[in-house]
């Protein structure tokens, strides 16, 4: 017996030695010392708030706000030159520009006159507004002199009946070419006014066209000029139509609004829309606006132009020297209701007195300090708009 339980043990041990073994993959070796940490969640980084950038600041508020009140008060007056007083006054009266008239250019060359115009600005602590009416016609200023042109620019309306618009364009970018080499600014123009009538006083300086074609004329010319550098003032708002001139009496105007809205007022429409610098208001009485006032005198004629219209430029008088403004209400006092009304500039050939009264106005109350900034303010503006200024 115990025999054969040996025999069966041995057999036993030497099946189990036989059989294959398994083979597993041996465990990954983990090193604890270079096992990454289970992710977790971390703060976020503190937020760094910036300063809220600040607006630069303005740089016409820092002009006047370094200005004295004559200056201020000097920047409103577009004066008609008298050369032999234009550099004093230019340094007494802080004058904001100069009209320059045919005799300013009568024997100067082109090269005398921009001595001359050097020298004018050489006298101005702010630089100055250089200003002309060439329009061509019967109203030019330089062209009639031989030194400057072989021959006087023609009106508009000529220009437009020989050629149509590509010439009277080509014409008013030739205007441009001329007052930039002298170093002149400003042309008071495109005229805007729209006259039918041969004997009116605006009839041969007007394009003589409907009012879509006088809008096409006015915008091209707005920014041509732009393009050259040559502030624009469109004029005579709200339109002069077939009235009388206001250099000898006064001129009313009974027309209806909708006849202005739909005819009169569109030129000028386009030439806002096309960025014109300034606009000079007539001085007719212009009864669908005010029935008493000039227009240029009319504070409801100047809202009408800032708000059903939208303009934000220089608003300037016609000459306040016409007989239509000095037989009723004097020199000085008009030209403090002109500031009252609305204008920012007053083109003035009385400067001298006009400049008086106006600063007394400022000093007594009469035009408060917030009218006279924001006057002062676009004339300064659109000085820097033509690079006279560093803005």
């Amino acid at each position: 017996m115990k025999r054969l339980i040996l025999l069966l043990s041995i057999l036993l041990l030497s099946g189990c030695a036989a059989a294959p073994k398994e083979t597993t993959a041996p465990e990954p070796v983990v090193e604890a010392a270079i096992t990454a940490p289970a992710p977790t969640e971390t703060a976020p980084a503190p937020t760094v708030t910036e300063p809220a950038p600040t607006e630069a600041p303005d740089p016409v508020r820092l002009m006047l706000n370094g200005m004295s009140l004559e200056e201020r008060v000097g920047q409103l007056f577009l004066a008609r030159c008298n050369a032999e007083s234009a550099v004093s006054d230019i340094e007494t009266y802080h004058l904001g520009g100069l009209v320059l008239f045919g005799q300013d250019f009568e024997n100067q060359t082109p090269d005398s006159f921009r001595e001359t115009a050097a020298a004018y600005q050489a006298a101005a602590k702010i630089p100055l507004l250089l200003a002309v009416d060439e329009e061509g016609g019967t109203v030019t200023r330089i062209s009639r002199y031989p030194a400057f042109r072989s021959s006087p620019f023609p009106s508009p309306r000529n220009v437009f009946a020989q050629g149509g618009l590509d010439l009277a364009l080509t014409m008013e970018e030739e205007k441009c070419q001329l007052l930039s080499s002298l170093g002149i600014q400003v042309n008071l123009g495109p005229v805007c006014d729209m006259a039918d009538d041969p004997g009116a006083f605006l009839y041969k300086r007007s394009l003589g066209q409907d009012s879509q074609t006088t809008s096409d004329f006015v915008a091209i010319t707005v920014r041509t000029m732009d393009a050259y550098g040559i502030g624009s003032v469109l004029k005579h708002f709200p339109g002069y139509g077939n009235n009388a001139d206001t250099h000898t009496g006064i001129a009313v105007d009974s027309r209806s609004l909708e006849e202005f809205t739909q005819r009169d007022l569109l030129p000028f429409a386009a030439g806002i829309e096309a960025g014109c610098d300034g606009i000079l208001v007539s001085h007719n009485i212009v009864e669908a606006f005010d029935p008493s006032l000039p227009a240029s005198l009319s504070p409801a004629v100047h809202q009408y132009l800032r708000e059903e219209m939208g303009f934000d430029g220089v608003i300037l008088t016609d000459d306040l020297v016409m007989q239509a403004i000095t037989d009723q209400y004097g020199v000085g006092e008009a030209a403090v209701m002109a500031i009252l009304a609305g204008n920012d500039m007053l083109c003035s050939t009385d400067y001298v007195e006009q400049y008086q009264a106006v600063l007394a106005a400022v000093l007594d109350g009469r035009i408060d300090i917030d009218i006279l900034n924001a006057a002062a303010g676009r004339v300064l503006r659109w000085k820097m708009n033509l690079g006279l200024i560093p803005s």
